[in-house]
């Protein structure tokens, strides 16, 4: 995610806790955006998760099995 959406995600943050609050088209974006965000850290922490070994105290690599036996 770029940093552009970031401050995006950001602003409206801060528009929502101001009296203003935000339109239903902003509600609608913002939403949008965090979920946006959220798939792109859990994506990244996916990849990185299936990249990881463990080693047992006897020196044996095995990879990391995920939710379901994955």
């Amino acid at each position: 995610m770029d940093r552009k959406k970031i401050d995006r995600i950001n602003e409206l943050s801060r528009k929502a806790k101001s009296a203003e609050g935000l339109t239903a088209e902003e509600r609608t974006e913002q939403s949008s955006l965090r979920r946006e965000y959220i798939d792109a850290v859990v994506g990244n922490l996916r990849q990185e998760l299936d990249h990881t070994w463990v080693v047992d105290e006897h020196g044996n690599k095995r990879k990391l099995k995920g939710r379901g036996g994955r």
